[in-house]
């Protein structure tokens, strides 16, 4: 009797399961049946905001559905990612983000309103981002070896701004501190477009932009590129850091789900992605940008983040970086 009622018992689960799978296929099938939300975690005309709105002309084409960019700055890109890690998992709220809120900030911030590793589920590495030094037109320095040099003969007199603690925008400049032994001011903004607009109104000597956020300016020539962190077709001709034997801080943007969305969804919004970002229109004006566009599964960009979380996590510790 005992194990009659246990195979009974069995079966029951087992048609219960039957059953959620195939409510959760069913949703999937139908899904995108709304508009969908990609969350920014900066501000406006930054290089995230820029990818995430070609990136959403691209879903939008892709899916027939419209899709809604959200910005919300602040903390670094901690206020965007604890509003997507909070989000319902119905496929509906996406996290683009930079790489900071996923895999820098929780070896930086004692108390984050989320947990990146089990709030969040991998979706797609976007586009890899490099980074480029400019400084105002007219400065007296002209090379990055100019601007090291000026870091050690008068620590703390240079100011740069960057996107926030933790950002790479700011974490690039204290390892190349770290490694030269050069000082300079560090003014912290929330995101790179309000960095960009004091950087242009002369109150920063300069900034290690991602090039997307500064292109523009480099093009009307209110910024000057001194070098970059890996080669460009834009930019053929600059010195490349990372060739002179400084490190490089990598940066990419990514789209994330809140743990707990439907695998099917998951994969169709990564298998979306990654059509959209090689439609022909879509790729070009990425490369136009800066951008490397990169084609990945969940399961692949899960594997790199967590190799990228621990590179950061000993970056961060190996240089006593912390935040204030």
């Amino acid at each position: 009797m005992h194990s009659t009622s246990r195979a009974r018992r069995l079966a029951w689960l087992g048609g219960l399961f039957a059953m959620s799978f195939g409510l959760a296929a069913i949703a999937s099938d139908a899904w995108p049946a709304k508009p969908i939300t990609f969350v920014v975690p900066s501000s406006p005309g930054g290089g995230t905001d820029i990818y995430a709105r070609l990136l959403a002309e691209g879903v939008t084409k892709e899916l027939k559905q419209t899709i809604v960019v959200e910005n919300k700055p602040g903390a670094s890109g901690n206020i965007g990612a604890a509003a997507v890690a909070r989000a319902a998992p119905d496929g509906y709220t996406f996290l683009v983000s930079a790489t900071p809120a996923i895999a820098v900030n929780p070896y930086l911030y004692k108390n984050l309103p989320y947990d990146a590793e089990k709030d969040l589920l991998p979706v797609a590495r976007g586009v890899d981002a490099p980074l480029v030094y400019v400084v105002p037109p007219g400065s007296r320095l002209k090379t990055l070896d100019d601007l090291i040099a000026a870091g050690k003969r008068d620590p703390g007199k240079l100011a740069f701004g960057s996107a926030g603690h933790g950002s790479p925008t700011f974490l690039g400049v204290k390892v190349m501190e770290e490694k030269t032994g050069a000082s300079f001011t560090h003014v912290p903004y929330k995101g790179m477009a309000p960095t960009m607009q004091d950087f242009l109104g002369g109150r920063l000597d300069f900034l290690q932009s991602d090039v997307a956020s500064v292109l523009p300016h480099i093009k009307a020539g209110k910024a000057v590129p001194l070098a970059i962190s890996s080669k460009s077709p834009l930019f053929p001709k600059l010195p490349v850091w990372t060739e002179q034997g400084l490190p490089d801080v990598p940066q990419s943007f990514s789209v994330m789900a809140p743990a707990g969305t439907p695998e099917a969804i998951v994969q169709k919004m990564s298998q979306t992605v990654v059509k959209a970002m090689q439609e022909p229109s879509v790729k070009q004006r990425l490369i136009e940008q800066g951008y490397i566009p990169v084609s990945d599964t969940p399961a692949k960009f899960g594997q790199q983040l967590k190799a990228e979380r621990a590179m950061w996590k000993a970056l961060i510790e190996r240089n006593h970086i912390t935040v204030e």
